[in-house]
């Protein structure tokens, strides 16, 4: 569990799709206090969603901090979410079963 908070508190996985300038402005929208750090955004998404993440991207969204997390919850069930990055609240979550292999 331990080496999986340190993969998600890595730039890259939390934000692989920015640009060294909009990297730069998540960075000083966090320090601003724009946006709540991934590990409070992750234990308030446990409540209701608990599962195995595996993927979060920080996103600007029309002048507005987005987290978009995708996780497996236990079951197989895929939950791609959408939670405010300022006071983490859960704005749409997505989900679909995984299809089984029986063998």
């Amino acid at each position: 569990m331990r080496w999986l908070l340190a993969l998600l508190l890595s730039t890259a996985l939390i934000a692989p799709g920015l640009a060294d300038g909009d990297h730069d402005r998540a960075r000083r929208a966090r320090e601003a206090g724009q946006v709540l750090p991934l590990p409070a955004i992750l234990e308030r998404v446990a409540q209701d969603y608990p599962g195995r993440v595996l993927e979060v991207e920080l996103e600007d969204e029309d002048d507005r901090w987005i987290y978009e997390i995708k996780l497996v919850q236990p079951g197989g069930r895929l939950l791609k979410l959408e939670v405010d990055a300022a006071d983490a609240h859960i704005l749409k979550a997505r989900g679909k079963q995984r299809e089984r292999e029986d063998h």
